[in-house]
């Protein structure tokens, strides 16, 4: 007896990862290209905002606007905020709803999913109705960076806290195939990478340049004659008393300054630091790490439990979180990992 064969349903899950989530756009013309079309889109962060760009058909226009993005106009779409996260997130969200997204998740043209985090239980939402905009603002939050959102009397945040690659939305919402972008899988290869020695040269080099200025500057006292012959706002002349003791007071800033410097080099318990010793990073930069190492290991445990049929992972950990205005190199790396993964896609017939 013959059984029908049906066509099967392919998905696309595009994972979070911040500013490295424009590599979603090098992956989708790729895809193109090779005439893949996915019948299901589903997205976390990142990947929401380019996923449900694409679902409405406005991804080309949305991508000429990325590659127009520099520092300036990024920095512009900040609105500041003192509670609950650094930016609120309504001008670049207003923004692009504006321009690019306007409807309903039920008026797209593929059906589309984008996942969040209820702040309260921890507990993964999936969000599948109603207003595009909330629904990746919402996914989109990433905790400290932008404020939580209030949706049907939940706190959300950024999805990618419990799902980054959302394999398993794109499985339920009924997908035989799913082509999955890790966009956190080369993150460890930036933080592994060995000391530049070079730079650590450099950076000593430089310490010894503003000693050497601070010496310099307060080396050159005015000399006890002129000091004297000059005229004074006060009832008279230097004498070589004082400037004696200016010339003392000089050589404790120095020696207080240059025991500063010195204390850059030493570690917590008194011991000199090796030449080759990493510098203690920024507080953005300790919370961008950790948010970088949390979502690598999650995505690790969801995917070893349900692994997608085809992962496409590009290289992008020489691009920051924050870097918003480098989306050429990050459309670039998207496109050609996609191109690597082609053999896959038509191992699976597509």
């Amino acid at each position: 007896m013959n059984k029908l064969r049906r066509k099967p349903i392919v998905g696309l899950a595009l994972g979070s990862g911040s500013a490295r989530g424009w590599a979603h756009f090098g992956v989708l013309h790729a895809l193109r290209e090779a005439g893949v079309s996915p019948d299901i889109i589903c997205g976390t962060s990142i990947g929401s905002l380019v996923g449900a760009t694409y679902a409405a058909g406005e991804m080309d226009g949305f991508e000429e606007w990325v590659l127009g993005l520099g520092k300036r106009k990024v920095f512009g779409f900040m609105d500041f905020n003192l509670g609950g996260g650094l930016l609120k997130g309504e001008k670049i969200i207003d923004f692009w709803r504006e321009n690019f997204v306007q409807e309903t998740m039920e008026e797209l043209g593929a059906p589309f999913g984008c996942v969040a985090t209820d702040l309260q239980t921890g507990a993964e939402v999936w969000m599948r109705k109603g207003s595009i905009a909330e629904a990746v603002r919402a996914s989109i939050a990433l905790p400290g960076l932008f404020t939580p959102v209030s949706h049907e009397g939940r706190l959300l945040v950024d999805g990618g806290l419990v799902n980054p690659v959302p394999v398993s939305l794109a499985r339920a919402m009924g997908a035989d195939i799913v082509i999955a972008v890790d966009l956190n899988a080369d993150i460890m290869r930036k933080h592994m990478k060995p000391v530049d020695m070079s730079e650590t040269e450099l950076r000593i080099h430089t310490r010894e340049v503003h000693l050497s200025q601070l010496h310099a500057e307060l080396q050159e006292p005015v000399a006890p004659s002129e000091a004297q012959s000059s005229p004074q706002e006060g009832p008279g002349p230097v004498s070589p008393v004082g400037w004696s003791g200016k010339w003392k007071s000089s050589m404790t800033s120095v020696k207080t300054l240059s025991s500063s410097f010195m204390r850059m080099g030493r570690k917590e318990g008194g011991e000199e630091e090796d030449d080759d010793s990493p510098r203690v990073p920024s507080l953005v930069n300790v919370v961008m790490a950790s948010v970088n190492i949390m979502q690598m290991r999650i995505t690790r445990s969801r995917m070893a439990g349900d692994p997608a049929e085809v992962l496409i992972a590009p290289r992008l950990s020489h691009i920051g979180l924050m870097d918003f205005h480098r989306g050429r190199e990050s459309i670039d790396e998207g496109y050609a990992a996609t191109q690597l993964a082609l053999p896959s896609l038509r191992d699976w017939g597509l």
